[in-house]
């Protein structure tokens, strides 16, 4: 798959609740597509929970992010908002001194954007209402953005409910939920199949991708040969 104007795609990606893997959902699309010989980029324009380095405050999710990528992007481009405490980004920019606000995102989001890529990921934090200030949430930004929505579900015992409220918010949002993607997160979980077949007749999008249970500490290199590029371009 040759690179070309018309298999440029930029998606936004959520989740039905923190730690589902979206992170390893995005750093498996971007590895996936840079196999495929196209260009890539990502951005978390908002992390909560870092850790202070010699460089400054460092999260390991835009991390794994600027490394997945082919286009080699600064720390400060991939993840424009850091912020030390893993709160709600409206709790931990009160708890640093700052404001988020949704222009400003955007703003970042919209630099990354405008790069010759193919693909294009701007991964949220937590789930699609999370709040940055006492007015706007994450599902604002991606409203300005205007992107389609990849929503990460992680299966587990409730998902059912999380997926459809998500999936019917970003829709009642004037979204378009471009696909889902079945995240097993839970070795134990009962019926994972049984759910993840309810999910498809229920959710109004495909499911374009399932990951079998590759444990906390699972890589993209682990999750790539579960992913079929074609299928998030439309093919």
């Amino acid at each position: 798959m040759q690179p070309s104007a018309r298999q440029r795609h930029n998606f936004f990606v959520t989740g039905t609740d923190t730690g589902v893997g979206k992170t390893l959902v995005c750093c498996t699309l971007l590895q996936a597509a840079g196999a495929a010989g196209l260009r890539t980029c990502a951005i978390k324009p908002v992390a909560a929970g870092a850790l202070a380095t010699a460089d400054g405050l460092r999260n390991d999710d835009a991390l794994a992010l600027q490394a997945a990528a082919s286009e080699r992007l600064s720390y400060a481009e991939v993840n424009p908002v850091c912020l030390a405490e893993p709160l709600s980004p409206h709790l931990a920019a009160q708890r640093a001194g700052r404001r988020v606000n949704v222009d400003r995102l955007a703003g970042f989001c919209q630099g990354m954007l405008l790069r010759r890529a193919d693909l294009c990921l701007v991964e949220g934090a937590g789930g699609w209402r999370v709040p940055l200030n006492e007015r706007e949430t994450l599902a604002d930004l991606a409203k300005q953005l205007r992107l389609p929505v990849i929503l990460v579900v992680g299966l587990r015992l409730g998902c059912l409910n999380h997926a459809l409220l998500s999936a019917e918010a970003i829709l009642r949002d004037g979204l378009t939920l471009a696909g889902w993607v079945a995240n097993s997160i839970d070795p134990a979980m009962a019926a994972r199949e049984d759910n993840v077949a309810t999910l498809q007749r229920e959710l109004p999008a495909p499911l374009l991708a399932t990951l079998p249970c590759l444990g906390a500490a699972a890589t993209p290199a682990q999750a790539v040969p579960h992913i079929d590029i074609g299928r998030f371009f439309g093919r």
